[in-house]
């Protein structure tokens, strides 16, 4: 009895991550555009699967902040404006700085392990596709690399509590991001791609250098979205 209970736990739960990332990426594809409205019933018939797992998912992107959920109507897309994501770059800002402080006093881990080197080369690389993904305009692309690119950047801290937070942050940047470039037919030169320069100036420890990086990044980024957000 034990044991069959434990495995249906286990398959109920991967069953809700696995809804909750398909919905995650119908949201940052902008296929699921903001203020759209649907029920647990609809997304259960989409996916063809109970209602249980969907309604859990559904929770989960709510207490993400990519979903506002109504007791009577179901679950809508959470509209963002230029002022919430100035706050989600203030956010991000405060964790990358104290991810530059802690590069200040101590260096990146480890650094002449060879281990962390290879991790550092793992991240230079997937800066490479997000960059090639940002120039070429394939928003797409990039979001999922860039996602993965921060996320393995930031484990390199060895702070699983900063890794997943700036992780939620990112994702919801991105859904505002993307609700909002959906205005722009041509994303060619609009898109950061610093990503690479942002790891060789880590590598040599310039936090200096990785702190001009990201701040001219989101003062683009910033710009960019109230501009598309003014009336």
């Amino acid at each position: 009895m034990a044991g069959t209970g434990g495995s249906g736990a286990v398959t109920r739960s991967t069953l809700r991550q696995q809804i909750a990332d398909a919905l995650r990426d119908e949201v940052l594809g902008g296929r699921l555009r903001p203020g759209q409205e649907f029920t647990v019933k609809e997304i259960a018939e989409q996916y063809g699967v109970s209602a249980t797992p969907v309604r859990e998912a559904l929770v989960d992107l709510s207490a993400q902040g990519l979903l506002d959920a109504d007791q009577h109507r179901g679950f809508r897309v959470h509209e963002y404006s230029g002022a919430d994501y100035r706050g989600m770059i203030e956010a991000r800002s405060l964790i990358t700085e104290g991810m530059f402080q802690h590069l200040v006093a101590t260096g990146m881990p480890q650094a002449d392990d060879p281990r962390a080197l290879a991790a550092l080369a793992a991240v230079r690389r997937r800066g490479e596709e997000a960059q090639r993904a940002a120039t070429a305009g394939d928003l797409n692309i990039l979001i999922g690399y860039d996602l993965r690119y921060w996320r393995e950047l930031s484990n390199l801290f060895g702070n699983t509590y900063l890794s997943d937070f700036l992780h939620r942050m990112r994702v919801q940047s991105w859904v505002c991001t993307v609700q909002h470039l959906r205005h722009v037919s041509d994303l060619r030169g609009h898109l950061w791609s610093g990503h690479t320069a942002l790891v060789d100036a880590l590598a040599r420890r310039d936090a200096d250098g990785a702190r001009a990086i990201v701040t001219a990044y989101n003062e683009h980024a910033l710009t960019l979205i109230e501009r598309l957000d003014a009336p």
